[in-house]
C-alpha cells in the first residue's frame, strides 16, 4: 500500500546529527570500516541521496573475470577490504538501501531495490563505494537512489527548467521543453524531419526526477520500515555526450549551474549538497579535446566559492582522471571496476565532508 509520506526539506541540524562522532575519514577511501551488520536508527529520516547522470553512472564495473574484475582487486591486490568479511564473502550493509531505477517506454523500471552488497552482481557502479562511504559516517538510515540512463546530454535531454533558450553564431538552441523545430535546434546538425517530434529539451531531467518522487512516495516499498525521509544530497557524473558537441560544452557550467538549483527545488531540499565528478580520461593539464577542457573547467567552476559563491560550501568536484584505470567514459572505462569503486568512494566520502562541514 502507498503510504503518504511527509516531505521534508533538509534541516541542517537534522543532517548534522545523523554523522557519527568518528574523526574524519582518511584520505585512502579503502580504509573504510567492514560494516557490522546492524540496522540504522530507524527513529530518524531516511537520508537519501540521488544519482543522476549517464551511461557510467550505471553497472559498468565487472565483478568476475582477470585483472580489472572486482574479485582480482580484492581477493588478490588486497583492495577495498571492507568489501569481505572474515571468511571472503562479500558484505552487505543493513543500514544502506541501493536502488536504481530506469525510464523504459514510458514506464519506471526497477532494476535494484536492497541492501547495498557485491553479493550476486555481475558487475557494479559507483554505488558501491559511495554507500559504503556514506553508511560509515551516518547512523542514520541511508539510500543511494540512482535514476539515470546512457546517452543523454545536459545540454539537451537533461536540460534543467528554467533553461531558456539561447543564440550561438546565429542558430537558436532549445530551452526546456522546447521541442526541436526547423528554427530551434537541440545541437548542430539536427535534421528536423518535418512532423512532431515526442522529444523535447529536458525530457529525461522530467522523467530521471519523476521517477525518483515515484520512489520516495511509496518509501517503505524501498526502505521497510521508514516513514519519513531527507534528499539530502546529490551525485552527478555526466559529460560524455556533451564533450561530442562544442556548444553544449561551451553551455555546461551555466546548464550544470542551473541543474543544481533546479534539483534543490524540485525536492524540496534548498540545503542538499552536490558532489559532481569529472570525465576520467580528461587531465586538468594537456586536455587534447578542447570540449573536453570546457566541461572539466565548467565542473571546477561551480565547486569554487569566487566563481559561484551561491555554491560555497555545498559542492564538491571529484577529480577522477588520477582514479581512473585508463580507457574512456565512452568505453565505460573498459568496465575496470577499480575505477568505478575509486570514483564511487571518492564522490561518497566528498558528500561526508561536505555534511561534516555543515555540522561543524
Amino acid at each position: 500500500m502507498t503510504m503518504r509520506i511527509r516531505v521534508l526539506s533538509v534541516c541542517l541540524a537534522a543532517v548534522a546529527a545523523t554523522l557519527l562522532a568518528l574523526p574524519a575519514l582518511s584520505a585512502n577511501p579503502t580504509q573504510l570500516p567492514k560494516p557490522d551488520g546492524k540496522p540504522a536508527d530507524m527513529s530518524k529520516p531516511v537520508q537519501v541521496f540521488i544519482i543522476m547522470g549517464q551511461s557510467n553512472t550505471l553497472e559498468m564495473g565487472k565483478v568476475k573475470g582477470g585483472d580489472g574484475s572486482l574479485e582480482t582487486a580484492v581477493k588478490d591486490k588486497g583492495l577495498y577490504p571492507y568489501l569481505v568479511d572474515d571468511e571472503g564473502n562479500w558484505t552487505t550493509r543493513k543500514d544502506v538501501r541501493n536502488v536504481s531505477v530506469m525510464e523504459s517506454r514510458g514506464n519506471m523500471r526497477v532494476y535494484r531495490n536492497e541492501w547495498l552488497t557485491v553479493e550476486g552482481k555481475g558487475k557494479i557502479g559507483i554505488e558501491i563505494g559511495i554507500g559504503n562511504a556514506l553508511g560509515a559516517a551516518m547512523d542514520a538510515p541511508v539510500m543511494v537512489l540512482k535514476s539515470s540512463i546512457g546517452n543523454r546530454s545536459l545540454g539537451w535531454d537533461l536540460l534543467p527548467p528554467g533553461s531558456e533558450r539561447y543564440e550561438v553564431d546565429g542558430v537558436t538552441y532549445a530551452g526546456y521543453k522546447d521541442h526541436p523545430t526547423a528554427e530551434i535546434l537541440p545541437r548542430p546538425g539536427w535534421k528536423y524531419p518535418g512532423k512532431p517530434v515526442a522529444w523535447y529539451a529536458g525530457k529525461q531531467y522530467d522523467d530521471d526526477t519523476a521517477n525518483a518522487k515515484n520512489v520516495l512516495s511509496e518509501l517503505d516499498e524501498y526502505y521497510p520500515g521508514a516513514k519519513e525521509y531527507e534528499v539530502a544530497g546529490f551525485f552527478w557524473w555526466q559529460g560524455d555526450k556533451d564533450r561530442y558537441n562544442s556548444v553544449h560544452a561551451g553551455r555546461y557550467e551555466h546548464n550544470l549551474a542551473n541543474l543544481i538549483k533546479a534539483l534543490r527545488k524540485d525536492f524540496n531540499a534548498p540545503d542538499a549538497k552536490f558532489v559532481c565528478a569529472t570525465l576520467g580520461q580528461t587531465p586538468k593539464e594537456g586536455a587534447k579535446n578542447p570540449n573536453e577542457k570546457k566541461i572539466l573547467e565548467a565542473m571546477f567552476a561551480i565547486s569554487d566559492p569566487d566563481q559561484h559563491p551561491e555554491f560555497k560550501g555545498d559542492t564538491a568536484t571529484v577529480y577522477t582522471h588520477p582514479l581512473s584505470k585508463g580507457s574512456a567514459s565512452n568505453a565505460h572505462y573498459g568496465g575496470n571496476a577499480e575505477t568505478y569503486m575509486n570514483v564511487g568512494q571518492a564522490m561518497g566520502q566528498a558528500m561526508v565532508e561536505l555534511l561534516k562541514k555543515t555540522s561543524n
